[in-house]
């Protein structure tokens, strides 16, 4: 610490009696121009769970919680929209660009507010990610609870365990759609959850299948077990094949495990059968998409 001659050390700047008014008035205008606060105890930088990076790629960053998500990027965006991603705010810097112009037109078709924003102000919606002057924000997905699921007699729920990849869960999703599943239950940890690139896979079927979280997936499928399901997981370890269940026309859950990892212990010793699909050919496992889908079509042709 420096001294100065004849005075002692120079006192640090939060010892100051200036300083935590100046950083209470910075606070206070930066609440009020983002409607956040950003000091914490004592004038001091509220604390974040993880530094704030300075770029991310071009794509989408996700909320946390009910907070909104942005898909960022012009090539993003406009796929998105494609997609029929539900936006609910395009945040454009200028309309000079082709990809941008379409973003723009796709938006005011869907009646998607568009609002016209600065470098900075983009800047800090993003945090910091590659936005090439586009943005679209998403609005939070409303997760059903598990039970929700339980509808009609013969309800087929098709349970993720170690899904994490957005994009098998929209596939998986839009599989559910096609053959007639009742939803899908995904846990609220460690597990893909319903973002814009799940919305982008599932082709828009997330608007008619529901998706629910579950707290304990292994305490879900007993809650289903005991509302009479019958709980089938589908791993490369079953001895019976998927097309001879004919359990499966009566309440049912099916388990899909990741590619690499499969079912999880807890997961596979709860399910009361574990089922597969032959594979007379050379690849050794089936990505959990596809699996899903040739899984729930042998279903849904035992159920017809």
């Amino acid at each position: 610490m420096a001294k100065r001659k004849g005075k002692g050390p120079t006192p640090k700047a939060e010892d100051r009696h200036w300083h935590g008014k100046r950083q209470k008035a910075r606070a206070a205008k930066n609440a009020k121009r983002t409607g956040t606060p950003t000091m914490g105890r004592g004038g001091r930088p509220a604390p974040t769970d993880s530094p704030r990076p300075s770029s991310r790629p071009a794509g989408a960053r996700r909320g946390d919680g009910d907070s909104p998500e942005l898909v960022t990027g012009r090539n993003p965006v406009v796929e998105a929209l494609r997609a029929g991603v539900p936006g609910t705010a395009l945040y454009v810097m200028s309309g000079t660009d082709e990809r941008i112009r379409e973003s723009i037109q796709m938006a005011a078709d869907r009646r998607i507010p568009l609002l016209e924003t600065g470098k900075n102000e983009l800047d800090r919606l993003t945090d910091g990610a590659v936005h090439q002057g586009i943005a679209l924000q998403v609005r939070p997905y409303r997760y059903a609870h598990p039970d929700d699921l339980l509808k009609g007699t013969a309800p087929l729920i098709v349970a993720l365990d170690g899904i994490t990849d957005p994009r098998n869960l929209g596939a998986i999703v839009r599989s559910a759609a096609a053959f007639g599943a009742t939803g899908v239950v995904v846990p609220e940890r460690r597990a893909a959850g319903v973002t814009a690139g799940a919305w982008k896979t599932s082709a828009g079927t997330l608007a008619s299948v529901r998706v629910a979280q579950a707290t304990n997936l292994t305490r879900q499928l007993k809650a289903y077990q005991q509302a009479g399901c019958f709980v089938a997981g589908l791993d490369a370890r079953g001895s019976t094949p998927v097309s001879d269940l004919e359990v499966a026309s009566g309440p049912f859950v099916l388990v899909v495990g990741s590619e690499g990892k499969g079912l999880g212990r807890l997961v596979a010793d709860t399910c009361d059968m574990l089922v597969t699909i032959p594979m007379p050919g050379q690849a050794e496992s089936l990505n959990a998409g596809v699996a899903a889908g040739i899984a729930l079509y042998e279903i849904s042709r035992l159920r017809s």
